[in-house]
């Protein structure tokens, strides 16, 4: 019951920020003329930002890039962590394994943050470039993670035979040391996934990856602040959907986690009570 009512909370504090990213822009219709800058009411539910735009239209509008380039940044990053760690683990080839290792361990000594914008500086990315930077930064640590869990696997009697009996690289790899090690990578994703997000509306909020004006909410969040007391909702609204974001990440992958974990707990109960 407490594992259906934390997935149920996490559900209930995604749902909000989620659809309005996704579905927003559908709803948003024409932009009609502006306005005076930071005023409420006169036709406008949460009053104007900087420079008299609908401060909900532009709610509508600024969820999509902020989610699409996270959920991006999060598959790439995995995408080549993956492979990476799975080679090094299996690998008999020390020399390899330090040369797939080694040049991850240097990226990770450099602060995420000041990596992604000191290549802004250089290339100035957009939002795909955004994705790309971001990915990077977060590939070091998760190739460890999934190397650290992985190697475990790797060390069982059990990989030994299935090389004896012939199983091809990626049967071994995939069927059994990757899927050994699915419930960390799991857990790791729900972790790491709050961090992509709260990285990309930090590059946002600093302006990489995204035009000065641009509908974003991380955006919205740092034109909107010298209006502060003025006109609130121009920033609360927006910064209070990245938190809902963020925290409805982690509930619901720490619920998922915890579902499988009594799963497997009661299934094991069950087993031993078969042999008794």
């Amino acid at each position: 019951m407490r594992t259906h009512r934390r997935f149920a909370l996490g559900l209930t504090v995604i749902a909000v920020p989620l659809v309005l990213a996704l579905l927003g822009p559908l709803f948003t219709g024409d932009p009609g003329p502006r306005a005076t800058s930071f005023t409420l009411g006169g036709g406008h539910w949460l009053g104007t930002d900087f420079v008299g735009r609908d401060v909900w239209q532009q709610v509508l509008l600024g969820g999509r890039t902020v989610v699409l380039t996270a959920l991006a940044a999060t598959a790439l990053g995995y995408l080549v962590a993956v492979p990476v760690a799975l080679v090094s683990a299996l690998t008999r080839l020390r020399w390899l394994e330090e040369l797939l290792m080694r040049p991850l361990d240097v990226l990770l000594a450099v602060p995420s943050l000041l990596l992604i914008l000191l290549v802004a500086s250089v290339l100035s990315p957009g939002a795909a470039g955004l994705a790309l930077l971001v990915a990077l930064v977060n590939v070091p640590d998760a190739a460890r993670i999934v190397r650290a869990a992985a190697g475990e696997a790797a060390a069982r009697p059990a990989v030994e035979a299935l090389r004896m009996q012939g199983e091809t690289w990626w049967r071994i790899a995939v069927g059994y040391v990757g899927r050994s090690a699915l419930r960390t990578l799991a857990a790791d994703a729900g972790i790491r996934l709050t961090g992509v997000l709260y990285l990309v509306s930090t590059a946002a909020f600093l302006g990489v990856g995204v035009a000065p004006d641009a509908a974003d909410w991380a955006v919205m969040v740092d034109r909107n602040r010298t209006g502060l007391f003025v006109q609130p909702w121009a920033v609360v609204v927006p910064a209070l959907l990245i938190v809902a974001l963020t925290m409805g990440t982690n509930l619901l992958f720490d619920a998922a986690l915890e579902k499988k974990a009594v799963l497997e707990k009661k299934a094991a109960l069950e087993k031993k009570g078969r042999r008794r």
